[in-house]
């Protein structure tokens, strides 16, 4: 384990969670550091990993300063482990980096330049393509959003209403806008509940470049995890065995968002209204969310 950074302060910190990652960590990890924006400390969190990634990870940290390696004693769940690296960073800025996921060369300085230009900016991110297991390009991503409307209000109806991938949590960051969030929540949504809440707090911006490559492949936990309460326990392990109503969290979550955002009142009223509309819209499964409240509601669940 590295100790805690020091010397000058980095402008970017780059927190990356990882467990039993050794399939693509290099690429990931080497696709960070050899950015064109060079100001970076990059902290890698490995939540116990069982295979080569602490290899891995110590290779990386012997050989470039910037990298700092974490090992938890015991497996957390993603959602605590996601945070680690948030309590550990020290930048200007934030973003949280996959192990599996690609930035090409020029995603930092381009997202950085917006953020340096525009203050009202709190998170910025770039168009995406999908990859495969060997890095090929697969194909581009329809849904993706930017939430950069001028009323807090219209960002957060587009940022609950709207299907989309939500590959805007890897983005840049603001550090200090992020740490008066719900930051990574341990349920089921908590991405989309957070982009909803950075919304509420300045635009969430995208850059018109392919510059962040998301990869496709069956370990990834949207595909290992297809049952909402399996994912949840993987997010955090003491709900392991435990089901929940989703649909209700994340509107319960929206809801105390609007109660903590700095608003006028008329702004808060509308996001309250947008709050009242949000069961009628479609869930990004397809199903309004209306039918997957009352299919809670019916299930007897805790």
């Amino acid at each position: 384990m590295t100790d805690a950074g020091s010397g000058p302060v980095p402008r970017l910190s780059i927190g990356l969670p990882v467990y039993n990652g050794e399939n693509y960590l290099a690429a990931a990890l080497g696709s960070l550091l050899d950015q064109d924006f060079r100001d970076v400390e990059l902290i890698i969190a490995d939540n116990a990993s069982t295979d080569r990634t602490a290899e891995i990870c110590r290779v990386f940290a012997a050989d470039d300063p910037r990298v700092r390696y974490l090992r938890q004693r015991e497996n957390l769940g993603a959602a605590a482990n996601y945070n680690r690296t948030l309590e550990e960073a020290r930048g200007t800025y934030f973003k949280w980096a996959a192990h599996d996921d690609v930035c090409r060369p020029r995603f930092l300085s381009a997202c950085i330049d917006v953020l340096d230009r525009r203050p009202e900016v709190v998170l910025c991110h770039a168009l995406s393509e999908g990859i495969d297991e060997q890095g090929r390009v697969k194909g581009y991503y329809a849904q993706e959003r930017a939430f950069d409307q001028p009323r807090p209000a219209e960002r957060f109806w587009t940022a609950i209403s709207t299907p989309h991938i939500c590959s805007a949590v890897f983005g840049v960051m603001r550090r200090e806008a992020l740490l008066r969030t719900i930051r990574h929540g341990d349920w089921v949504g908590a991405d989309r509940n957070l982009l909803a809440q950075l919304a509420l707090a300045g635009k969430v911006v995208l850059v018109p470049e392919h510059l962040f490559q998301r990869r496709e492949h069956a370990e990834a936990s949207i595909h290992r995890f297809e049952d909402e309460d399996e994912r949840r326990a993987w997010f955090n392990p003491r709900w392991s065995g435990v089901r929940a109503r989703h649909t209700w969290r994340r509107w319960r979550e929206y809801a105390r968002a609007v109660r903590a955002a700095e608003l006028a009142p008329a702004e808060r009223l509308a996001c309250y209204r947008c709050l009242l509309r949000w069961p009628l819209a479609r869930h990004h499964t397809g199903p309004r969310n209306a039918s997957l409240l009352l299919r809670e509601l019916g299930g007897g669940l805790s």
